[in-house]
């Protein structure tokens, strides 16, 4: 069972680019695996919607809303499992995003 300074970092990571900031900061004192795996989700996700804001200004602003949607029910799982204190992996790219960071502590 995570502690409820951990399961509130992981919470935070997913408000925001100014919460995930704070989250990261949180995390630094404290170095928690459960923290650090939110933090890691949340930064895939916000690298992917900075993707779709890049596909709009390349002229492929129909693919945007769909990757916009995609990002957003993600984050949703994300966020939940969050609250609910598990290590959930957002679908089809979150082990990905465990992967990619996991340099990230």
């Amino acid at each position: 069972m995570e502690s409820s300074n951990e399961k509130t970092i992981g919470i935070i990571a997913y408000l925001t680019l100014i919460g995930w900031i704070i989250a990261l900061v949180m995390n630094s004192s404290t170095r928690s695996e459960y923290a650090s795996f939110h933090i890691r989700q949340m930064l895939g996700l916000m690298l992917l919607s900075f993707l779709a804001s890049i596909m709009v200004r390349l002229g492929l602003g129909m693919l945007s809303p769909i990757v916009s949607i995609f990002v957003l029910v993600l984050w949703a799982v994300g966020f939940i499992g969050a609250i609910q204190g598990e290590r959930r992996p957002v679908p089809l790219l979150g082990e990905q995003f465990q992967e990619w960071f996991k340099g990230m502590r």
